[in-house]
């Protein structure tokens, strides 16, 4: 959809647009038809807010459900820095926004940092330029059709975060903040809300009954600036998070005594989910999404329902993904990120809850208009409508000389097996494959053949596919064990020669030579993937990073144990001297 505006002068224009339009500006188009909707209204006679679109005003729960699903301009307009382009990402361009919508998303948050634009107390003026540019975008984006959350963003870690020390000076500067975004955007659609503050935190505070006060503090400050604040702003969907937008039950019914004492019904509450932790980010061995990390999204969304959604609020999952996202790397192995994004889905479709995809730019890439992991969101939009079936893993190790049968187990997810095929060759069930209830096998006969010359690496892929939903893809890998050789380094640049022989690298453990961790996160011996080190396959080395080392002993070995994908470990030691670095097989 190419960008669509309208000469002419509207019937009628907000004090904001009167004041900040030139002669030769071209309207957003909202704003024409809301102009024309305003008409209508007053010949049939309706006054009060609903004129201004809406004969009767939709439920909080009706706008917010339009929403789903929804995507996140981050790192953008919210970026700290010069302007929003100071963390990589290209300025935003109506045809952005245009392709956010082709691809079937129905909302976008708007994520913007105020406080690094604003000038002195007692006004704390938004520097207008910055002001011009967010309401710019805002426009585009109701353009497109597309509905929006404004946020307050990183101003959460950078000012507000200080109210317990500066308690009046932060309440001042965050009421003067939106008493001047509710001014410039008070005649908007309804399909524009508002949120009050992203990740609420707050430093140096007594313990969380302090913070659960200063968070009801800002939420109700915000509430009381927006509605008195006139035009549709008397009924728009404001949005307020729990502390920390966390799922945590005392953090909802926190949330939950600021809903009841406001007592509006055009609110909505928010939070985020960003996994189980260990599984998140690949530390404590959490390399698979397994049945602790399923239930520890069941259950957030299992709280969310019964606390929010069961009581009429609706809500709306702010962000989500995973926090180790780099598939070059391999910090979530693919199909394991895979089975997370699937249950994610199903999680929020079932209880509910509106969706809004984070996306700094790892996921679309926004010049050249294209998903950067089209397979991965292939499963997160098909998740939005309906269940897929998965498998226990995506890759399958063939040892060359040792060639046995192995077995997948399948997660139908209420789904039924159709077929297995190799390219456009659908294979024969009991001749190339057998099936056992989820259980499918196979034999080394076809795994022979599919492992061709026996070179290492993906020598083929099958596919298995469902009654419905995303196909899921099974790679044949030929690997063995990986061989590692010494070398020497430091603790700022260390990488191990590795011969990786196509086998693909899980997690490390590191302990001393008595048994007990050594390193980052002391709680465990398995590592943080890509924080402590990373496998570089290209290079053929697997790097340990600074962080590692900063947290060795001097002078005390230690024992590395490298777990591969295909159940193969290799063992490694190093020694830290000073800023010297030793590392031996063994």
């Amino acid at each position: 959809m190419t960008s669509a505006t309208l000469d002419g002068e509207p019937a009628a224009l907000s004090s904001v647009t009167m004041r900040r339009r030139a002669p030769d500006v071209r309207r957003p188009l909202w704003t024409t038809l809301a102009a024309l909707a305003t008409a209508a209204a007053l010949s049939a006679g309706v006054t009060g807010p609903a004129q201004a679109g809406e004969r009767t005003p939709r439920s909080a729960a009706k706008v917010v459900a339009a929403m789903q699903p929804g995507w996140n301009l981050g790192n953008t307009l919210d970026a700290v820095g010069a302007d929003e382009t100071a963390w990589g990402n290209p300025r935003v361009t109506r045809e952005l926004l245009d392709e956010v919508r082709e691809n079937g998303f129905r909302s976008v948050r708007i994520p913007v940092s105020l406080g690094q634009h604003e000038g002195p107390a007692p006004d704390y003026t938004i520097d207008p330029v910055v002001l011009d540019r967010v309401e710019e975008v805002v426009d585009w984006a109701l353009d497109e059709d597309l509905s929006v959350l404004l946020d307050l963003h990183h101003d959460s870690w950078m000012w507000t975060n200080a109210m317990p020390a500066r308690h009046d000076e932060v309440l001042a500067q965050f009421t003067a903040t939106w008493e001047q975004l509710a001014e410039r955007f008070r005649d908007h659609p309804r399909t524009l809300l508002f949120e009050s503050i992203n990740e609420p935190q707050f430093s140096g505070s007594t313990g969380e009954a302090q913070e659960y006060a200063l968070l009801d503090e800002l939420n109700v400050a915000f509430h009381e600036v927006v509605r008195t604040s006139g035009g549709r702003n008397a009924d728009r969907v404001l949005v307020l998070p729990t502390l920390h937008t966390d799922s945590g039950q005392a953090r909802l019914d926190s949330l939950v005594s600021t809903f009841t004492a406001l007592d509006d019904p055009n609110l909505a509450a928010t939070f985020h989910y960003y996994g189980y932790w260990p599984f998140s980010v690949n530390v404590a061995g959490g390399t698979r999404f397994d049945a602790t990390a399923q239930q520890d999204a069941t259950d957030a969304f299992a709280r969310v329902h019964a606390t929010l959604v069961s009581q009429e609020i609706p809500v709306i999952l702010g962000e989500y993904g995973l926090l180790g996202f780099d598939r070059h790397t391999g910090t979530i192995e693919q199909g394991e990120k895979l089975k997370f994004f699937e249950h994610l889905g199903n999680q929020a479709r079932t209880t509910g809850v509106t969706t809004m995809l984070w996306d700094n730019g790892q996921h679309l890439d926004r010049t050249a208009f294209s998903w950067r992991d089209p397979g991965l969101f292939a499963q997160i939009s098909s998740s939005w409508k309906k269940r897929s079936g998965t498998a226990s893993t995506d890759q399958v190790f063939v040892h060359p000389g040792a060639v046995t049968a192995q077995t997948v187990t399948l997660n139908l997810n209420g789904t039924t097996f159709r077929d297995l095929s190799l390219g456009k060759q659908k294979l024969k069930k009991g001749k190339d494959y057998q099936l056992s209830g989820s259980t499918l096998t196979l034999p080394a006969a076809l795994l022979q053949r599919l492992s061709g010359s026996g070179g290492y690496g993906t020598s083929a892929e099958l596919v298995a596919r469902f009654s419905q939903g995303v196909p899921w893809s099974i790679e044949i890998v030929n690997a063995d064990t990986p061989v590692l050789s010494d070398t020497t380094g430091t603790t700022d640049a260390f990488a191990i020669p590795t011969d990786f022989r196509g086998d693909r690298l899980a997690t490390m453990e590191a302990r001393y030579l008595d048994g007990s961790n050594a390193g980052p996160h002391g709680w465990t011996s398995f590592k943080e993937f890509d924080v402590t080190f990373a496998p570089d396959a290209s290079a053929g080395t697997i790097v340990l990073r600074p962080a590692f080392f900063a947290e060795v002993a001097d002078g005390a070995p230690v024992v590395l144990t490298f777990h591969f994908w295909s159940g193969a470990t290799v063992t490694y030691t190093v020694v830290r001297t000073g800023t010297t670095v030793t590392g031996s097989i063994g």
